[in-house]
Formats: structure tokens, C-alpha cells, sequence
């Protein structure tokens, strides 16, 4: 069969990895700022956005369009057999529950795939390479589905936020979560299962919370992952508007933890909304186990 994976443009692959896969497309999640809709690297760049974060705009996200996202699956079936779509999580945006709907049309239905795996970036580019990879060992697009789906909690997300502003804005934070900012110089460390963001640890200062960090994956690869050679796992990193400080984090954690294949994405523009400025996270997840 031939099939092909479709994500939404949230997931960090750039243009020329998408062109060299050959069968990965994106849907576009709408940035709408005062009241106007922006899509990133169409309309607005990552410079010209967090200018207006910082100036306060009213900014907030929406779900793709169903008419767009009906479309691409339409077009993407007079050329494949199946679509395994594989949005955000169903925890943080409604995006996911949508596709579902849309997918049980007669005209979709046997034909894609919606996964909900509970991930977000970064361990969402860790799904969408699973996926391509089992279509390249011929599995079926249910038996794809199936194991995305499994494999999704097989991961762990630890964010370094500068402020909850952004995620009570947007009610992406549990209660507890909330209770972790406020305070000056505070470092809110949060961390995702699928779910809301919710609370890990607060400390005081960067330098602090960048160790929290990289004690979190420690302790990951001590426990939950003990079992697994680093060849089982992904290792990512991302960041917002804070590349060059990215960077340099990436380097302590893999002088600190050994792991020299941490591969580091800036959060795009839409999760940006939410995350704010200043942020650095640490992500781990399994690589799918199809055998």
C-alpha cells in the first residue's frame, strides 16, 4: 500500500526535511493576533511574533480548518492508498477529537487514520518518524495506527517556563501547576504525560531549573527507562524565542548525561503561544517497538 503521514504544521520538521521524506504533508494551525489570522512562516515570522507577544497583543490558536483539512486528505488520496494523520494531543487542543469526526465520513472512513498518542512537540516528531519508518517495513495503516497509539505514553516532557502567564491565559496548566509562579525570580518546571501541563518543581534562578532538567532525564533513564540502550530512545530539546541559550543547554545536558544525539527544535509559533517566552525543555521518548 502506499500511504502517507499527515501532521499539523506545530510539528518542528522544516521545509527541506518534509521534501526529502517524500510522504509527510502538514496542515496549518491558525495564530490569531488581535483579532487577525496568521499562519507561521506565511505570514508572520518568529521575529515579528514575539515582538507582539512582548508588546502584549491578544494572542491565541485555533484549530486547523476542517475545510483545509478535509481537502489535503482528499487531494492525498487520488495519490495514496491511506492517511495516518497524527495532530497535537487531544489533552492540549481539540484538534485531534475534530480529525476523528471528520475522518468517519464514508469518504474517509477505512481510508485515514487519526492517531491520538497524547504527544506534543518535541515527542510528536518522535511519532511522525515512527510512523514513516513502519510504513518503510510494510505494516498496514491499522497496524500503524495501533502501535502509535500504544506507544504514545512512552514518553516525558520536562519544560523550564519564565511565566504561567501564558498557560492560564490559555488554561493549559493544572490546578497545581498554577500554584508554582507568581513569585519573582521563580522558575516554574512543569511536565507532560499527554495531559495538561502540570506541576514538577519550582526554584529560584536559570541555572537551577536548567539542572532540574537534566536530573528529570536522569532520573527517567535510571527508572522508567532502565531497560533501554540509548538506541531505543529519542532525545530532544526545544526552546522558544531562546535559541543561543538552547544551544548551550544542549551542551551541559549532554556533557552531564553522556547522550550526545539530543536533537534540539525551536517550539513553534503556536505552542509559543502558550509556553511564552524563555522557555527550555528536555523530552525522552521509546522509539516504537513494531517487532
Amino acid at each position: 500500500m502506499k500511504i502517507c503521514v499527515v501532521t499539523d504544521n506545530t510539528c518542528p520538521f522544516t521545509k527541506e526535511e518534509i521534501k526529502e521524506i517524500g510522504n509527510l504533508y502538514t496542515v496549518r494551525v491558525p495564530i490569531i493576533i488581535n483579532g487577525e489570522v496568521y499562519f507561521q512562516n506565511e505570514t508572520i515570522d518568529s521575529d515579528t511574533y514575539f515582538k507582539r507577544l512582548a508588546s502584549d497583543d491578544d494572542i491565541s490558536t485555533s484549530q486547523p480548518s476542517p475545510g483545509e483539512i478535509m481537502s489535503v486528505w482528499e487531494d492525498l488520496l487520488t495519490k495514496y492508498d491511506a492517511v495516518i494523520h497524527i495532530p497535537l494531543s487531544s489533552g492540549l487542543s481539540e484538534a485531534c477529537n475534530s480529525a476523528k469526526m471528520l475522518a468517519q465520513d464514508d469518504k474517509f472512513k477505512g481510508k485515514v487514520f487519526v492517531c491520538d498518542n497524547h504527544r506534543i512537540e518535541p515527542t510528536l516528531k518522535a511519532s511522525i518518524r515512527d510512523a514513516l519508518n513502519l510504513i518503510k517495513e510494510g505494516h498496514s495503516p491499522e497496524e500503524i495506527q495501533k502501535i502509535i497509539e500504544e506507544e504514545g505514553p512512552n514518553q516525558s516532557i520536562y519544560i523550564m517556563v519564565d511565566t504561567l502567564k501564558y498557560l492560564k491565559k490559555g488554561g493549559r496548566v493544572t490546578p497545581a501547576a498554577a500554584l508554582l509562579g507568581g513569585a519573582l525570580h521563580v522558575k516554574p518546571i512543569l511536565s507532560i504525560f499527554g495531559g495538561k501541563l502540570d506541576a514538577y518543581q519550582k526554584v529560584i534562578g536559570s541555572k537551577k531549573a536548567r539542572k532540574v532538567l537534566i536530573d528529570a532525564i536522569k532520573n527517567e533513564l535510571n527508572t522508567r527507562y532502565k531497560d533501554c540502550t540509548n538506541d531505543d530512545l529519542y532525545f530532544a530539546a526545544a526552546c522558544t524565542d531562546n535559541i543561543e541559550e538552547a544551544k548551550d543547554f544542549v551542551k551541559e545536558a549532554s556533557e552531564a548525561l553522556g547522550i550526545d544525539n539530543f536533537e534540539l527544535n525551536p517550539l513553534s509559533l503556536v505552542v509559543s503561544t502558550h509556553i511564552g517566552p524563555g522557555a527550555l525543555a528536555l523530552a525522552i521518548s521509546k522509539k516504537a517497538n513494531s517487532k
